[in-house]
């Protein structure tokens, strides 16, 4: 499980492309003894399990393989050397939970629609795939890209999110442009609630 607060800023080094599965190496700032084979770690809001991890240099990093489901899914398939991910370790018992409840698993990929700034913060308008769209409600909880975000107006598949400059500095979010995709984790505790509700759950 996560929360949603991004605690590094890694970059992938090497991806060994397969037919239906992806070898990533993505560099980050955690150090390699404090990582865990078998460790989870969201990338891009996607949770990824570490198979190895080391120093180059100065250089920290850890690996993993993305399969057939999470490509198809997410933003991964397009990863490639050079892409800057949010990242996230796993929650452990005792951690202070300040964004919401993200587990890693990404509902979909959302598009960023139209960006404006002002003030030193950035409005992001995203358009969420139909069948998402209705999980999402005003000052509801978002996870895009990992990072949790409070929903400002929903308008038909839109949304809007104000990110603050904090998050634009520690984040991948102060590099984002229109058009881009993003993966898109609705809150937890809409899935449920529309499962209650008798609303069809994701599949």
């Amino acid at each position: 499980m996560f929360t949603g607060l991004v605690s590094d800023v890694g970059e992938v080094e090497r991806v060994d492309a397969g037919a239906t599965l992806n070898h990533l190496r993505i560099a980050c700032s955690y150090p390699a003894g404090t990582i865990a084979t078998g460790a989870s770690i969201a990338c891009g809001g996607a949770c990824l399990t570490v198979v190895a991890c080391g120093e180059s240099g100065n250089r920290r990093w850890f690996e993993a393989d993305v399969g057939a489901e999470t490509l198809a899914r997410t933003t991964a398939r397009h990863w490639r050397r050079g892409t800057r991910l949010n990242l996230e370790r796993a929650l452990k018992l005792g951690d202070e939970l300040g964004g919401h409840i993200v587990t890693g698993h990404v509902d979909g990929v959302a598009e960023i629609a139209a960006i404006a700034d002002f003030d030193g913060m950035r409005r992001i308008e995203v358009k969420a795939p139909h069948d998402l769209a209705r999980f999402i409600a005003e000052k509801g909880s978002v996870a895009l890209d990992g990072t949790s975000l409070t929903v400002n107006r929903v308008e038909g598949d839109s949304f809007s999110v104000l990110l603050i400059p904090h998050t634009l500095r520690v984040t991948t979010w102060g590099a984002a442009e229109v058009g881009t995709d993003v993966n898109l984790e609705v809150d937890l505790m809409a899935r449920y609630a529309a499962r209650l509700a008798g609303s069809d759950p994701i599949i």
